[in-house]
């Protein structure tokens, strides 16, 4: 199963399952084709870094920022060498710093739109921009980093191109996490024909209207387990 997530509005927009003999890959591309996606910017883990998938994202009139990780290794290597140069030119550079619990972290982020010696420059739809993410984290006096690279379609922005990839990165806590903790997925045991896609469409479901129900300070499980108490509660998240 796949899901498109609106970070903005912070619900899900659509799911697809893939085919028995298919991966997320040859999902994904059908799966955006659903979506009304002019003028968004479409961030996706490094498996969407295939050339199908860059073409569809372009050609429904949206932007994308991809993660490129160590298994597209030519594209990967390339990035890297390439902003080991301290004195390269036509870069944009944005900083974001959070801390909390003892905990400090540290993203910097490097942008570039000169590409032009980039070799898969032409093999993947709408690339302008090449990124760097340096994440430096500072827990209890230890510190660790952590580089990652990026594909754009986006402009030479390295704050438009940051703040993307934050709101990817915020994923995991605002969908995957809640799915897996409020509603225990990971924990459900349907396997059966259409079942867990459609499970999957429920507890989607589910979790978009608690979301948008904001008269109940808490969790999603305290609004689960009130709209099991009181009805009159439940109709109400219905109603959004």
């Amino acid at each position: 199963m796949i899901s498109a997530w609106a970070s903005g509005i912070r619900i899900v927009l659509g799911q697809l399952k893939t085919h028995d003999k298919s991966n997320e890959i040859t999902a994904i591309p059908e799966l955006i084709k659903t979506l009304s996606l002019q003028g968004a910017i479409v961030t996706i883990d490094a498996m969407g870094c295939q050339k199908k998938i860059t073409q569809t994202i372009i050609e429904e009139k949206a932007d994308y920022v991809i993660q490129v990780k160590g298994d597209q290794h030519n594209l990967h290597e390339d990035i890297a060498l390439y902003f080991k140069d301290p004195d390269k030119n036509h870069t944009d550079f944005f900083q974001t710093i959070d801390g909390e619990h003892g905990r400090i972290e540290t993203r910097n982020y490097t942008t570039t739109s000169d590409i032009d010696w980039f070799q898969e420059k032409n093999l993947l739809a709408g690339l302008k921009t090449i990124c760097k993410v340096t994440r430096i984290r500072d827990v209890n006096g230890k510190t660790s980093t952590e580089d990652a690279y990026f594909i754009s379609s986006l402009q030479n922005s390295a704050s438009m191109i940051g703040n993307a990839i934050r709101e990817h990165w915020g994923i995991e806590n605002s969908l995957h996490w809640c799915l897996d903790i409020s509603f225990r997925e990971d924990h459900c045991r349907v396997r059966k024909d259409h079942s867990p896609e459609n499970f999957g469409i429920l507890r989607h479901m589910a979790m978009n209207l608690l979301k948008q129900e904001k008269s109940l300070k808490g969790g999603i499980q305290t609004k689960r387990l009130k709209a099991a108490w009181d009805h009159s509660y439940l109709l109400k998240i219905l109603a959004k």
